[in-house]
């Protein structure tokens, strides 16, 4: 709300108020008048101080993962070639089988996630849709950053990145050259998720210093979102669960060393995987405030092949967290995915049979009118189970090469976006 005429208040000792206006003058009013005024102008200027409130109350966060490979990054280039990002392989992707529906075509063409308009665009269709957080899978090895260019370059340089929030998961698991892989070889190990302690300390002091004070990263109560993907990753570090829950601590001491009420950890969880953690304590033990699904492909066993029906898999998915992780003591924070395919990422010239990831079962039936029911299930967990902050996470937004993005293609276009819409945006406060 914004005054027009210059109004000027003074408290006068006799509990009055004299008002001047450039209309009226100097006039002298009754001290009932005068508080009816002054709550009416401290009022007025509270709702300036905090235009944006239905943001800040938002019932639900709904929070998307994004992979950050599809720019230009130095070390690909030396790898790959010149020119090379994950782009190339959704391009060169075919059909495996029949009615294999490849390649995907983006419908705003092959970006570059690294130009700061490129990735306005982005942020302006994610933030009109209901999406209140990327989550940046964020790379960090014992030489230093990896993909980092599309967040620092891009989304970090935006414009208009003050429409939604940004935090990173620090997706800490060996990088293989799978880009794409063959059957029946097994992938060179180009970088090791397994960094030093020495690393550790200097990578959480760059992550403080150059994403935890930007105005639009993501805070919960005052502290910083910070996601881990590869807990046994993590543990083999410092070599035991004790020495991890003091690692940690020492970055929740120095993020509040910064100025933060406190660092809010969220632990990523997997089941079938070398990343899975049997005993649920361990979460705690280790001084984590949430945990969370990265895809539901990490949580059910598709074995039929080579499709899986995507309304197996969300039933499968729902079913074992509401009998699991209701167990746990830290808030489960739901996920839904859009999609499974990891096709584009295997060697196109040799048959596409069941074997190691990338060679699984293909996710079908995922439409955007099975992926809204998805998204009200989440809801309906969230309304039930939820005690304090109502997050969702996605996968993905631009996960093309695991066929999981809300990006829109040339077949569905905006329509995995409309729905986040559709189904959180209607209960906003």
């Amino acid at each position: 709300m914004f005054i027009t005429t210059p109004i000027f208040i003074s408290l006068l000792v006799t509990n009055r108020l004299t008002i001047y206006t450039k209309k009226t003058g100097m006039r002298t009013i009754s001290p009932i008048i005068s508080l009816i005024l002054l709550l009416f102008v401290l009022n007025a200027h509270t709702q300036v101080s905090h235009p944006d409130n239905k943001k800040a109350t938002k019932e639900y966060e709904v929070a998307v993962y994004y992979f950050p490979n599809f720019h230009l990054d130095k070390r690909n280039e030396n790898y790959h070639g010149k020119g090379w990002s994950e782009w190339e392989l959704v391009k060169e992707a075919r059909p495996r089988f029949e009615g294999h529906r490849q390649p995907k075509v983006p419908l705003w063409g092959y970006t570059d996630e690294a130009d700061p308009d490129q990735m306005a665009e982005k942020i302006q269709a994610a933030s009109s849709n209901g999406i209140y957080a990327f989550i940046f899978d964020w790379y960090y090895y014992n030489d230093g950053l990896f993909l980092e260019r599309a967040l620092e370059e891009g989304f970090m340089k935006s414009k208009n990145n003050n429409l939604m929030k940004f935090s990173i998961m620090w997706a800490n698991h060996d990088w293989v050259d799978c880009f794409p892989c063959t059957a029946g070889t097994t992938p060179k190990l180009l970088y090791p998720g397994k960094i030093s302690i020495q690393t550790w300390d200097k990578m959480t002091d760059y992550i403080i210093a150059n994403y935890f004070r930007h105005p639009s990263y993501w805070l919960i109560d005052g502290a910083p979102y910070f996601s881990i993907y590869h807990l046994n990753m993590l543990i083999d570090i410092f070599g035991t669960v004790e020495e991890t829950a003091k690692g940690l601590e020492n970055f929740r001491i120095k993020t509040k060393a910064a100025g933060f009420s406190d660092l809010n950890l969220n632990a990523v969880i997997n089941r079938h995987t070398k990343q899975e953690i049997k005993d649920p304590a361990t979460l705690k033990k280790l001084g984590f405030n949430s945990f969370t699904t990265y895809t539901w492909f990490h949580h059910v066993k598709m074995e039929e092949f080579p499709t899986t029906q995507y309304d197996y898999v969300r039933e499968e998915y729902f079913d074992y967290i509401e009998k699991t992780f209701l167990n746990y003591d830290i808030p489960y924070y739901p996920n839904v995915t859009m999609g499974w395919d990891a096709s584009p990422r295997t060697n196109q010239n040799f048959k596409y049979e069941k074997s190691d990831y990338p060679f699984t079962s293909i996710i079908v039936g995922n439409t955007p009118d099975a992926f809204t029911l998805a998204l009200k299930q989440s809801k309906s967990f969230l309304d039930k189970h939820s005690k304090g902050n109502k997050i969702l996470t996605i996968n993905a937004w631009n996960e093309w090469t695991e066929g999981s993005y809300l990006e829109p293609d040339i077949v569905y276009k905006m329509g995995y976006l409309e729905a986040i819409k559709e189904v959180f945006t209607s209960t906003r406060r």
